[in-house]
């Protein structure tokens, strides 16, 4: 009986010495510094809009094409500003295109997977000409499909 008790002794007050220790910390330093940099009202002012499919080419670091890549993108904007985002989506994947080709983007030993990061680089990039500075504040690539 005394092998339960111990471990069972140190594992309740280990919790309640961590749960102490959160506890004054977070009184200490209070909220976050991310939490206080972005307001509530602000955070659900935005919306996402969904782009249509993108087909990229993947261009290896030598410029050869290795294949072709189908993105689904998700543009987060400002709530008022959705229906000029849905408007201008062409201008986007104009843009878009207009990058792409000329970026090298295919990555593992085949050549054949997209690198996620320099295509997000290349929407928030190619933004900006489409719909104007500081219009898109996010960009998230929900799928990437080779084709």
């Amino acid at each position: 009986m005394k092998k339960f008790l111990l471990p069972l002794g140190v594992l309740l007050a280990g919790t309640g010495v961590g749960g102490g220790a959160a506890y004054g910390t977070r009184m200490l330093v209070g909220a976050s510094a991310t939490a206080k940099e972005t307001p509530a009202a602000e955070a659900k002012d935005l919306a996402f809009v969904p782009a249509t499919n993108v087909m990229a080419p993947l261009v290896t670091g030598d410029g050869r094409l290795a294949g072709y890549v189908q993105f689904e993108v998700q543009l987060e904007v400002a709530a008022d500003k959705v229906d000029f985002v849905t408007a201008r989506l062409p201008l986007l994947l104009h843009a878009i295109n207009m990058r792409t080709y000329k970026t090298p983007m295919a990555a593992g030993p085949d050549g054949m997977l997209p690198d996620l990061s320099t295509f997000r680089a290349i929407v928030m990039a190619a933004a900006p000409e489409a719909f104007g500075q500081h219009v898109v504040k996010a960009t998230a690539i929900t799928q990437a499909v080779p084709a």
